[in-house]
Order: structure tokens, then C-alpha cells, then sequence
């Protein structure tokens, strides 16, 4: 079973670079996107071109945003949102129930320029942490997406100059992501690969991206118990389109 995630950062956008060549090549069982900036009419093109279910979940604000999933295999069930309203109206979380697992799409909001964002993505953490916790205690997780947060020094080019200064890497996001990793919930790629630096976004400024001056805010997270299962966790710094790349987890033998 392959996965990716990746936040597109506008679909309309992506589409104009490559997008639907990537995905025909990578054939993704499933595939999560983040900040589709678009609603269900916007994706009649991607219909056409993929073989794929879709669901969308877009945020009430046109324009920003939402999140998407593309799948092959069919859940038991498909959920938008956190069931709570307060934060469900961006739409950040999709939720499919398999027999033996939960794949959950996440785009965890900013906490956006000059933290003005700040307490809004503290208490958003709180309440995403106890939808997690009651999925958890019915089955498995595996959630993807853009956390927008640095974990470590490690998965941000530079650490001390944005540490409780820039989106991303202020001590509460970090607490806030400790806290779902605390559950029992295994970071993938750090956890194959322990030292490797590797970034998931750029900022368009600057000459960022050339210059590989890169955060790490893309993961997929999963329950220990499966963590077996990975064959490997992958990111794809070489494909562009979007501010983020792609990331994707592989599996082996997930349904037994």
C-alpha cells in the first residue's frame, strides 16, 4: 500500500505543473491533499484525467484551505472535520475508517505572520489531540499531512533564528505536536532515518528552495503497533509545483 500527502498550496496551480503526471507515475493507493484552495467543481478536471474516488472537504471561505483525498480502496466510512464546529469550518481533517485502521488527512493551521495566529493553533492542537485519542482507542492511526511545525533542530535549516520567532518552531507548536506524538503515534521518517536533514517546504523568497533552505512540516505519524508494517518513508524534495513537496509512506501487508 502506497500513500502520499502533499500540500498542493492551490490545486487550480498545481495542476498547471506537473501535478497529474505525478501521480499517474507514483499511482498512489491513496493520496491526501492539503490547501486545495478549491471546491468539488474545481476538481471536474482531475476526475477526468484520474482513476480515483475523491472527496473533498473545503474550507467556507473560498479560496482557502481544505483539504482533499484521492482513494482506491473503499473505506468503511468517510468523516469531515473534528466534530467540532468552532474549528471545523477551514476544512483541515478527513477521516477514512478501514477494517483495521484510520487514515486521517491533516492541514494544521498557521499560526501565521508575527504568531498572530498563535492561541488559535494552541487550542486547535488540543481539540485535534482528543479526536485522535478516540479514534485510537477504536483501532489504529495513520495521519498525514502538513503540521506546520519543525519538530527538532534537525528539520529546519535555521533553528536558533526562528525559534519562538517565526510560524512553525515556537516552543507551543512543538509542545503541541510532543503531545500527539505522546499517544503512542510514531514520527516515520525520523524513525528510519535518525540523522538525514530533509526538508518538505521552502519559502518562495529569498531563493529558498536553490538555496535548500528548507523546514521539515510534512509527516505521516502512525500507531506504534503498525510501525512494523512501513517498508519506508519517503520524501520527494525533487518534485515541485507547490512551496511544499511531496511525501509518501509505503506498507507492507497493512490489512492482515
Amino acid at each position: 500500500m502506497k500513500i502520499i500527502s502533499w500540500n498542493v498550496n492551490g490545486i487550480k496551480a498545481v495542476m498547471k505543473k506537473g501535478f497529474i503526471d505525478f501521480i499517474k507515475k507514483q499511482n498512489p493507493d491513496v493520496l491526501f491533499l492539503q490547501e486545495i484552495k478549491a471546491g468539488e467543481k474545481d476538481f471536474s478536471n482531475l476526475k477526468k484525467s484520474l482513476d480515483y474516488n475523491f472527496y473533498i472537504n473545503e474550507a467556507e471561505k473560498k479560496g482557502y484551505a481544505g483539504t482533499a483525498v484521492f482513494y482506491k480502496l473503499k473505506p468503511l466510512k468517510i468523516t469531515s472535520g473534528i466534530g467540532n464546529k468552532k474549528y471545523d469550518k477551514e476544512g483541515r481533517v478527513i477521516t477514512l475508517e478501514f477494517p483495521n485502521f484510520f487514515l486521517i488527512n491533516v492541514y494544521v493551521p498557521n499560526s501565521g505572520r508575527g504568531l498572530s495566529r498563535l492561541d488559535y493553533r494552541k487550542n486547535w492542537d488540543k481539540a485535534f489531540l482528543t479526536y485522535l485519542k478516540k479514534l485510537k482507542k477504536k483501532k489504529p492511526l495513520i495521519v498525514g499531512g502538513d503540521f506546520n511545525v519543525a519538530h527538532e533542530e534537525i528539520d529546519l535549516a535555521r533553528p536558533k533564528q526562528n525559534y519562538n520567532k517565526t510560524a512553525g518552531y515556537t516552543q507551543v507548536e512543538i509542545d503541541g505536536f510532543e503531545k500527539i506524538l505522546k499517544i503512542g503515534l510514531v514520527d516515520t521518517f525520523r524513525k528510519l532515518n535518525k540523522n538525514k536533514i530533509a526538508y518538505t517546504y521552502w519559502s518562495y523568497r529569498f531563493n529558498a528552495r536553490a538555496k535548500n533552505i528548507g523546514w521539515r512540516l510534512d509527516y505521516f505519524l502512525v500507531s506504534e503497533e503498525i510501525m512494523e508494517k512501513i517498508k519506508d518513508s519517503l520524501i520527494f524534495s525533487e518534485i515541485k509545483g507547490s512551496d511544499h513537496c511531496p511525501i509518501c509512506i509505503l506498507f507492507n501487508n497493512l490489512n492482515n
